[in-house]
């Protein structure tokens, strides 16, 4: 059985998926997913089903939203001896042994990745771009869900933006700063003010020959801090506007990005 939560929440085999897109099966899914394996206790699936408003006889409606759950997953694995969804003592658990879920394996990737990064740049790109691959779209599909699942999905996305960060950086390392300026230049506009990419994309523009591009990409991030965070850019931010403005030998250098961040931090 599969598990897929980089996106909307799915679950299949090679004969049957299913998609969920809301509503309490979703809320409950995500919950136990976020687990990673482990109990949940009942007082946490009702918080996260209901919130402070839980209905009459909630423990009654949680045992029937849990049903109709351990059906659906019966039904991907109709040979399956057991049901992947258990009663314990305090509340459930998903039993995940044997299956795989999509962000485990990312996460499990990155690991991997950020201990080649060092010795064995090239793999460490290549495994990074195969895990940021897995992706298609917000956690959880971006539905209403729980607390405990929302700081999952915060986790699991804060590692998104961690592998994107190491990527750039490998690349810069690798010399590969040409075909990331496409990538660099999506991702520096469509995501949350990130500086570390923005520092990113203008050395990879600078070693460019895009001097001019470089510095314009500053001056863009520089406003969209005050307008939408009312700060100024980090003291690094800035040290990359000055390097560039300089022409600082140290930004040829395939590793001048990690230079530069060693020099100031």
């Amino acid at each position: 059985m599969e598990f897929w939560i980089l996106g909307r929440v799915t679950v299949g085999s090679r004969d049957k998926v299913i998609h969920f897109r809301s509503g309490m099966q979703c809320v409950l899914l995500a919950a136990l997913l976020a687990a990673e394996g482990q109990a949940v206790s009942t007082g946490s699936l009702i918080t996260e089903l209901w919130g402070n408003n839980p209905p009459d006889q909630v423990e009654n409606a949680l045992q029937a939203h849990v049903s109709r759950l351990r059906r659906k997953l019966q039904s991907i694995e109709p040979g399956r001896a057991t049901s992947r969804l258990q009663v314990q003592a305090s509340g459930y658990r998903l039993v995940l042994d044997g299956a795989s879920v999509d962000a485990m394996t990312f996460t499990s990737s990155l690991n991997d990745a950020r201990a080649l990064a060092m010795s064995r740049p090239a793999e460490s790109a290549y495994r990074l771009r195969a895990a940021l691959a897995l992706w298609r779209g917000p956690v959880f599909g971006g539905v209403t869900i729980g607390l405990t699942a929302q700081a999952a999905a915060a986790r699991i996305e804060a590692s998104r933006i961690a592998a994107l960060e190491l990527l750039f950086d490998t690349e810069l390392q690798l010399g590969g700063h040409t075909h990331i300026v496409p990538e660099l230049t999506a991702l520096v506009r469509a995501e949350a003010p990130n500086e570390r990419l923005c520092e990113q994309l203008m050395v990879a523009l600078y070693r460019c020959g895009r001097q001019t591009d470089a510095l314009s990409v500053y001056q863009w991030m520089r406003n969209r801090m005050a307008e939408e965070l009312g700060v100024d850019p980090s003291p690094m931010l800035r040290h990359h506007e000055r390097a560039i403005l300089s022409h600082d030998p140290e930004l040829r250098l395939r590793e001048g990005h990690l230079n530069l961040r060693e020099r100031v931090c």
